[in-house]
């Protein structure tokens, strides 16, 4: 992975905060000028608002722990307004400007009634929609892939796009996710949900926890597998905040037998290539 992605990446994570952290962030020197790109990704897992300048570069942003999308289907509208609304009213204090637009992003395969009910979400929460972009090529922009396959394992999916010369041409998307994680982690320690979910993105747990979550890993591994049979390619690029489990590249490899490769900071990735459409 190219070492310009990761120190691009690293600047993103450093100004995307959590909710507490953006609550106490202290405001930028000044306001930026120009015009802002603002991206806002409804995970399963986690809401994420991020703001990039005119250039791409990250200026700031948040992101929290948030159930109000499922299988990339919106399920808590007013949930997920309430808190992007919050989140936009946090980060326009560390900005000094007001937040006005932002685009969104979407699985592949969700119907479009579900997609526009996405885009409501960023309106109701004070923002024109312009621009709805599905995830896979959202992480194109900043990986900027000629040949290979990304896949992109959220919360409750794992997305799969196959691209050539650039362009993308097959995309898909299945149940099997960060979500399934937690559910085989509660499972197996008799423990609630929520307490898996903590132990799941801790790094110091991770190590005890692989061995059970193997097997979802392995699931991930079936589904590339099977949907890039049909259209062979020579490498798989990981995202989303799944794959930062340790392991998951190195798995993914085995099973399908294909180089896999992960950018550092895998949890913004598609954030910010939705924010680069904003414009």
């Amino acid at each position: 992975m190219r070492s310009d992605l990761d120190v691009y990446l690293s600047r993103a994570e450093s100004v995307i905060l959590t909710s507490q952290a953006s609550e106490n962030a202290p405001p930028l020197p000044e306001p930026p000028r120009g015009p802002l790109r603002v991206g806002v990704d409804l995970g399963t897992a986690y809401l994420v608002l991020v703001v990039l300048d005119e250039d791409g570069i990250p200026l700031a942003g948040e992101y929290q722990f948030a159930e109000v999308v499922r299988d990339g289907l919106v399920v808590d509208f007013v949930g997920a307004t309430d808190r992007l609304r919050a989140m936009k009213r946090r980060v326009e204090r560390r900005l000094g400007r007001e937040l006005t637009h932002a685009a969104s992003g979407y699985p592949p395969g969700v119907p479009q009634v579900e997609v526009r009910a996405t885009g409501y979400v960023v309106e109701s929460a004070g923002m024109d929609c312009p621009r709805l972009i599905d995830e896979p090529s959202a992480a194109n922009a900043v990986l900027n892939i000629r040949d290979g396959a990304i896949v992109d394992v959220g919360g409750g999916t794992t997305g799969i796009a196959i691209i050539k010369d650039g362009q993308v041409i097959y995309t898909a998307d299945e149940p099997t996710g960060g979500t399934h994680f937690s559910l085989v982690i509660a499972g197996a320690l008799d423990i609630p949900f929520e307490q898996a979910e903590a132990l799941k993105i801790n790094p110091a747990e991770q190590p005890r926890l692989f061995p059970t979550v193997r097997p979802v890993m392995e699931k991930v591994g079936s589904i590339v597998a099977r949907h890039v049979a049909q259209h062979p390619v020579d490498c798989l690029t990981l995202v989303g905040g799944t794959c930062a489990f340790i392991g998951m590249a190195q798995v993914v490899e085995e099973y399908t037998g294909i180089p896999t490769t992960m950018p550092t900071r895998p949890l913004f990735v598609t954030p910010l290539g939705i924010a680069m459409n904003d414009s």
